[in-house]
């Protein structure tokens, strides 16, 4: 898929910080470049922190349940989650924000990553292992940590989302990755920009007057 076909962006914050998150800002970035290139393109933002709640017993029976034996109630338990489903599979670009708690994702995000992962739905269990049942599709995945590397040892995260993009079918993924930003954060950012520049060049072309 090239941006040109881009119609629908899907954007996915999960830092608990607004105006100084690293991430966020980093994410302006991508959504003004891909509207540089796609200007009627729809952006759905899904903010984490304002939208998501953790599983429960009773979503785990209804999701557990098959789709054509759940009762209303059961039903109602998964509608959230749904809609997350649904707004994996219209989006032609997502656009993940993510900054590095205690060597990992935010609990938030994990929440939502346990809302999309349904089987039937986005993987499925055949003879020869887990299958995705999402459509490819780009995946600008943008990562800020205070002080570790992305790719270390002790780097939990990274990695492991590209993993569970992988099991749900996606394997498109971008990174921009600001590290340690309380080591030099101008210097993390503009690295990440570098990155950025790689998937989306930044539009220099002037405005006609």
């Amino acid at each position: 898929m090239t941006e040109t076909q881009v119609k629908k962006i899907l954007r996915i914050d999960s830092s608990a910080r607004h105006s100084d998150s690293v991430t966020r800002q980093l994410g302006d970035e991508v959504i003004q470049r891909l509207m540089q290139a796609n200007p009627d393109a729809e952006v759905v933002v899904r903010k984490l922190y304002e939208t998501i709640d953790f599983l429960d017993e009773r979503w785990v029976q209804a999701n557990l349940t098959d789709p054509a034996e759940r009762d209303p109630s059961q039903h109602e338990a998964l509608t959230a989650s749904d809609l997350l489903v649904r707004e994996l599979e219209s989006a032609d670009v997502i656009l993940l924000t993510v900054p590095v708690y205690n060597f990992s994702v935010p609990a938030i995000l994990k929440a939502w990553i346990d809302m999309i992962c349904r089987a039937r739905l986005t993987f499925e269990y055949t003879e020869k292992g887990s299958q995705g049942l999402l459509k490819d599709r780009p995946v600008y995945l943008v990562m800020a940590s205070g002080g570790i590397p992305f790719g270390s040892a002790v780097d939990f995260a990274s990695g492991y989302l590209h993993h569970i993009f992988g099991f749900i079918g996606i394997s498109d993924l971008r990174p921009v990755y600001a590290e340690q930003t309380n080591v030099d954060a101008s210097a993390s950012k503009t690295a990440a920009l570098a990155m950025l520049g790689k998937w989306l060049p930044e539009d220099t072309t002037p405005a006609v007057a």
